[in-house]
């Protein structure tokens, strides 16, 4: 009792499975329909046919018009259910029937502005459309353009909820698969032409040419409403296609960098006759020609398959084994869509397989790019590494030089104060003493000669001892040293001493030696005065003139003693006091001027500008 009981309560359960399985059954797929055909040229035709069916391998050339009639059983779909058609590879215009209803068009017939075949359609069918207990009529009736490959490949029937996922499945591998072909195709083509411009690599060039070729060929796939007119757009994308497939050939040969003369030679002709074949093909409704241009790049191809053979099996490139994988899927593919597809041989097939193999390149590219970048970068560092241990070397060495250097400068420098000092003793208390010596040698010498000469003499040592002194470039220290010198002798004779030095800003260093010849300059103008000038007052005046070109500090020293001799022969031994003073001023670049400083009064002026530079 209980079991009966529980069979009662799940025989809802039951059914309510039942339907929803059949509702979710696996669609029926046509095998043969009745065809009408009508080629362009040849008389109508009503026969049988079996699905997939191929209008370009029954009338090559050649267009028309074809209507396809099916029966489809009711049983296919449950009462009720929301039912569907799913076509590929229909076209090339497509208007669809369902129990003598319009439930679907794609384009307008004979209009060869839209390409159905491009895309596969689910098309939906209104339940108030079935026939209850009756064979479902479907009439397909298409347009055709020559060799624009249309036909009729599949139907299937079934419900919208089992079609459903197989419609987009196949979307994604015949369409979305396309869009992204050709959306990679068109980044990579460019990021290859920009390098390309950058550096004129033959490799970037070719892969660039080859991909933007592809991006057309793609587009073909998922494009239907074309605005350039049929056959003008099948020679362009043909064309495209021809350069594709020869450009990625000779691509392989410069990634591997062998490039034999013949070989570059022949894909460039089978190139250009493939070109030259598929224009005539489209131009004078001729497929085989274009078939024959297939073949012969696909032979190319396989001419080239060895060099990356050896590539990959005898020098043991990584490159090459890769290129040898991608390479010989692509030669299978391209048979697969030579044979299968464009001449139907083996049973024939829908889809064509040579735009995924061809994908692999894409990434072969943009692996190389990352390799050579890569590269690039590690070869900057390792140049940075050894720019930078080469400096290293080189300052290791450029400092040892300059300690040598700078040690040799010492030593000169060291040296040529030894000489100088040498020179100055040698022609200065050398010479007073010499003088000295010839005057104590007379029978009888003259005291006050002597004493003159011991004066100069003298003057001379703490001269060449004042050299010695750091003066720190301060040229009215230079000056006061003179001064405390000479204020004794000038007490001595009676002479006053006015001393006028402005304020003089620091100047540019000058040498021990220039200070040197202007103190002795000075010594031999104070020296005229106490020996010939009988004079009873000295000014001593110094001065800056930054405003003189270039500027210059001036000092004069003016006596009021007897002036100059009028006339050569005043009777006064010739010297070499003046010459010396001129020779002096003259190797410090100074200007000296002697000349008397009152035409009445009389006096002497000695006048020296001495160009000199700031600090």
């Amino acid at each position: 009792m209980h079991r009966w009981l529980l069979a009662v309560l799940c025989l809802p359960l039951l059914a309510a499975a039942l339907h929803a399985h059949a509702a979710t059954a696996d669609p029926m797929e046509v095998g043969f329909v009745e065809a009408t055909l009508e080629p362009e040229g040849l008389p109508p035709q009503i026969r049988r046919v079996p699905l997939p069916f191929r209008w370009d391998h029954e009338f090559p050339g050649r267009g028309g018009k074809a209507s396809y009639r099916m029966e489809l059983p009711a049983a296919a779909v449950p009462a009720g259910a929301p039912s569907a058609l799913l076509m590929t590879g229909v076209g090339n215009q497509v208007a669809v029937s369902f129990n003598d209803a319009l439930v679907a068009s794609y384009g307008t017939l004979g209009d060869p502005g839209y390409e159905a075949s491009k895309g596969n359609h689910l098309v939906h069918v209104a339940a108030a459309l079935h026939r209850e207990g009756q064979p479902q009529v479907l009439v397909v009736r298409t347009t055709i353009q020559r060799q624009r490959g249309a036909g009729l490949a599949t139907v299937q029937y079934g419900t919208e909820a089992a079609l459903a996922p197989i419609y987009r499945a196949q979307q994604n591998w015949r369409n979305t698969s396309a869009i992204v072909y050709a959306v990679s195709l068109l980044l990579m083509g460019g990021m290859a032409g920009g390098l390309w411009l950058r550096q004129r690599d033959a490799l970037y060039g070719c892969f660039a040419l080859a991909a933007l070729s592809g991006v057309a060929r793609n587009l073909d796939r998922v494009w239907p409403e074309v605005p350039v007119p049929w056959p003008l757009w099948g020679a362009v994308v043909a064309v495209c296609y021809a350069c594709h497939i020869g450009l990625i050939a000779r691509f392989v040969l410069l990634v591997l960098e062998r490039n034999p003369p013949w070989l570059v030679r022949a894909i460039y002709t089978a190139l250009a006759t493939t070109v030259t074949l598929a224009c005539a093909s489209f131009a004078f409704a001729l497929p085989k020609l274009w078939t024959g241009g297939l073949v012969i790049l696909q032979l190319t191809s396989i001419v080239c398959l060895p060099y990356v053979v050896y590539g990959a099996l005898v020098e043991r490139r990584r490159i090459a084994k890769v290129l040898m994988a991608a390479g010989s899927l692509a030669i299978l593919a391209g048979a697969h869509d030579l044979l299968l597809v464009r001449m139907g041989l083996f049973g024939g097939a829908d889809y064509t397989l040579t735009a995924h193999a061809m994908f692999f390149f894409v990434m072969i590219l943009a692996g190389l790019v990352v390799e050579r970048y890569s590269r690039t970068v590690a070869d900057y560092r390792a140049l940075n590494a050894n720019l930078a241990a080469r400096i290293d070397e080189r300052e290791a060495q450029l400092r040892g030089a300059f300690d040598t250097l700078r040690q040799q400068q010492q030593e000169q420098a060291v040296l040529l104060e030894r000489q100088r000092i040498m020179r100055e003793i040698h022609d200065g208390v050398g010479s007073q003493l010499v003088g000295l010596l010839n005057v104590v040698t007379q029978p009888a010498p003259d005291r006050k000669v002597v004493e003159e000469h011991v004066k100069l003499a003298l003057d001379e040592m703490r001269m060449a001892v004042d050299s010695l002194q750091p003066t720190h470039d301060d040229l009215p220290t230079v000056l006061a040293t003179l001064r405390y010198r000479l204020q004794p002798r000038l007490d001595a004779a009676g002479i006053e001493l006015a001393w006028d030095v402005a304020v003089i800003p620091p100047m540019a260093p000058f040498a021990a030696q220039a200070a040197l010849q202007l103190q002795r300059i000075l010594l031999e103008a104070f020296t005229n005065v106490l020996k010939h000038a009988s004079a009873t007052r000295i000014v001593m005046h110094a001065s800056w003139h930054g405003g003189e070109t270039p500027p210059l500090v001036r000092i004069m020293l003016t006596d009021n003693g007897r002036g100059l001799p009028k006339t050569p022969d005043s009777g006064r031994p010739p010297g070499h006091g003046i010459s010396n003073m001129r020779a002096r001023a003259q190797s410090i670049g100074a200007k000296l001027q002697i000349e008397t400083a009152d035409e009445r009064t009389g006096g002497t002026r000695v006048l020296m500008d001495w160009p000199c530079t700031l600090a």
